[in-house]
């Protein structure tokens, strides 16, 4: 008579566990503590259980997941696309996943990616939920993070310093003679919004000049939301002669809110962007931005994620860039 199979339900029985707890040790998800682990892995050993592999994991998909706040816009786009670019270098293809900056949407895509068995995966949207990443550390899968950063977590990051980017924009505006500068920013949970908020203020701070409340415009999600914002800065008894804006759709927006207020662009208000994506080019006037080194974003933080899948690197990395100013025709002479 040939001898019965050892099953999933025989090891979960032998190491006095759940079946789920057996399920989680073998796929190398979920948090399961090292005794525990142990334990099933002797049970396996002992009854010589071999599970019955997907053919998905019988050999690396080659494949990498991406999470970014929206394809629709510019600048995600163009990340996407230079890390394809560079994925394929390695011998990866790339899976991207328009987040909305949504917690729920989220979840869900790393839920599929991981069903989906991809070898690594680069976040570059918010994730509210530092547990939720956590959650996805301890699945075993490689993560890089790119424009964001968590420091409760050890992972490789790619950063821009969005610090020193909004110091050198508002710096600008300021040695162009402005005295009242606003700035239209996104949610400050993001740790890139937060740092140009920072920076923006560090830079008036210097020249002894208010970071006014009443000037800081924040939670604007679209460019629909950054052109009401503006309207109310330039409707202001007192109001800015210059803006800076966090994002490039939240400078358009804030041209567009500019011009329906009567005023022109840049006789009677100055705008500064941030990304440099090609929306800068084709807006009128062209829009002066702060840059971010999108090749070199991406060159980086695929290179982190692969030498991780591979099991070649050493520590994780911090790697943060310097963007630069570049000045196009959004930008006049302050006005008293």
């Amino acid at each position: 008579m040939k001898e019965k199979r050892p099953t999933i339900y025989d090891v979960a029985k032998e190491a006095g566990v759940s079946i789920s707890t057996v399920s989680k040790v073998m796929n190398g998800t979920g948090s399961i503590a090292d005794k525990t682990k142990k334990k099933v892995e002797a049970s396996m050993q002992k009854l010589s259980y071999q599970p019955i592999a997907a053919p998905a994991l019988q050999k690396r998909l080659q494949t990498i997941g991406l999470l970014i706040p929206s394809i629709a816009d510019p600048f995600s786009a163009e990340i996407a696309r230079k890390i394809e670019d560079n994925g394929r270098k390695y011998g990866f293809s790339l899976i991207v996943c328009s987040t909305d900056n949504n917690l729920v949407k989220e979840k869900e895509y790393i839920a599929i990616l991981r069903k989906k068995y991809v070898d690594g995966i680069i976040i570059a949207t918010g994730l509210k939920n530092a547990k939720a990443l956590q959650e996805l550390k301890n699945s075993n899968i490689p993560i890089a993070l790119l424009s964001r950063e968590v420091p409760s977590l050890p992972l490789n990051t790619v950063l821009v310093n969005d610090y020193l980017g909004a110091y050198e924009a508002t710096s600008y505006l300021i040695k162009k003679g402005h005295q009242r500068i606003a700035v239209i920013t996104e949610d400050m949970y993001f740790s890139s919004v937060k740092a140009r908020v920072d920076g923006y203020k560090q830079a008036l701070e210097d020249e002894q000049m208010e970071a006014s409340k009443s000037l800081i415009s924040i939670d604007n999600s679209s460019f629909m939301d950054a052109s009401q914002s503006a309207g109310k800065l330039v409707n202001m008894q007192e109001p800015p002669t210059a803006i800076f804006a966090s994002t490039e759709p939240l400078a358009i927006g804030a041209m567009q809110g500019v011009r329906e207020a009567g005023l022109m662009i840049p006789d009677d208000v100055s705008i500064v962007g941030f990304d440099n994506s090609i929306l800068a080019q084709m807006c009128y006037p062209q829009l002066t931005t702060v840059a971010q080194p999108t090749e070199e974003m991406a060159e980086k933080i695929v290179q982190l994620l692969v030498e991780e899948i591979n099991g070649t690197e050493k520590v994780k990395q911090r790697i943060v860039l310097a963007p630069r100013l570049v000045i196009r025709g959004t930008v006049g002479e302050g006005r008293q």
